[in-house]
């Protein structure tokens, strides 16, 4: 039995695929092209801790761990060939896909990125899933990390995947309509779409695990030796809002928050995305919601402002004099926006959050102190810069 995971040397994707290895002794095979290092270096930007190689990595977790069933594949699941070999050499009775480009701003740069974004993301996920079908694999559970930001942000509160939708006295379950607000998030709205139709087709079991904006820097076995660490980035481009609020405050510089800053996000810790992910890789056929599942990725809903001003309250105990300025919003969004998300069905699966965000927040600071000359000589990277 073998279970791949696909962006295993990203950020959520290698302490995913360590904890599915070190909970079973089934085959965890890591594939990736290694892009994400790449696009990176391309914005003049860097991982605040350092990335070991997958080598060493894979190594780290045998010695560490006592993990031995690990192995690694690099290729481009964008090449329809690899993606065909790679199924019918290994087989596996389960995928989790969280190979993608994933930063908006990244996406919105300029056209080119716009393109490489979609193509790169889009072509993946369908070379995966027609490969399930013609390599008879449809059993094979499918999980993808999509987005929580395929809902964009509607007024009212948004659902877990789907709405009843009525019309002249009839109704029905409708899919969520695709909100999207960049290239990079619509890239999984078609994902979402592709694996309905996937499913309905080819009748894959499927586990859309829309992802919110994740924060911290530490698992239960990243923990255990410096060459597990997974990476963080804190750029504009590449680092969500906490970590690179929490990187602004290691390096001296004010929490910068754009515009009012009330508007409330979507937030999960590490610790408790990779559990999820862990558990449906993990789950036999008997235990896993049959069809097409959608989970809501989240643990809660926080405004800007409270980010900034907890980054401030639990840097003060790391000796950092944390400052929060507001400056001009760059992006065209209401910053006063509430969102309100169901999160039932994920809360069941990891059994209620394991980490609050003041705890995820300290993680980062203990993480990152470590670091500080590294942020301090890429703080340029905090704001949007010119690339060609």
């Amino acid at each position: 039995m073998t279970v791949l995971v696909t962006g295993a040397d990203g950020y959520i994707g290698w302490p995913t695929a360590l904890r599915i290895a070190n909970r079973t002794d089934d085959r965890v095979l890591l594939v990736d092209n290694f892009a994400r290092r790449e696009w990176v270096e391309e914005v003049g930007a860097t991982s605040a801790t350092p990335v070991a190689s997958i080598d060493e990595r894979i190594r780290a977790a045998e010695e560490t761990l006592g993990v031995s069933n690990m192995s690694f594949v690099e290729g481009d699941l964008t090449e329809r060939a690899f993606v065909d070999e790679l199924l019918q050499v290994h087989e596996p009775h389960t995928v989790v896909h969280a190979a993608a480009q994933p930063s908006a701003p990244y996406s919105q740069i300029n056209g080119e990125r716009a393109n490489y974004t979609q193509h790169n993301n889009m072509q993946a996920t369908r070379n995966l899933l027609w490969g399930l079908e013609e390599n008879d694999l449809t059993d094979t559970h499918f999980v993808e990390t999509t987005t929580t930001g395929v809902y964009g942000a509607p007024e009212f509160p948004i659902p877990e995947g789907g709405a009843t939708m009525e019309n002249q006295g009839e109704a029905d379950d409708v899919p969520f309509p695709a909100m999207a607000g960049s290239w990079y998030h619509l890239t999984k709205s078609h994902d979402a779409a592709n694996m309905r139709l996937a499913h309905k087709q080819f009748d894959i079991p499927i586990s859309d695990v829309r992802t919110a904006i994740t924060y911290g820097t530490e698992t239960a076995e990243t923990r255990e030796d410096d060459r597990l660490k997974t990476r963080f980035d804190f750029d504009y481009y590449f680092g969500t809002v906490t970590h690179r609020f929490c990187a602004q405050a290691v390096a001296g510089y004010p929490v910068t928050v754009y515009g009012k800053g009330e508007q409330r996000k979507p937030f999960v810790s590490l610790e408790d995305a990779v559990e999820g992910l862990a558990q449906l890789a993990l789950s036999d056929a008997d235990d896993r919601p049959e069809g097409l599942t959608v989970y809501n990725q989240v643990t809660r809903a926080i405004s800007i402002v409270e980010i900034a001003e907890t980054i401030a309250d639990v840097g003060s105990e790391f000796e950092l004099d944390v400052a929060v300025e507001h400056f001009e919003n760059p992006r065209d969004e209401d910053e006063t926006h509430k969102m309100e998300i169901a999160n039932e069905r994920y809360d069941d699966l990891i059994g209620g959050q394991a980490q609050s965000f003041e705890e995820g927040v300290e993680d980062i600071f203990e993480t990152l102190t470590r670091y500080a000359d590294t942020i301090e000589a890429h703080e340029d990277r905090f704001l949007p810069g010119v690339l060609e």
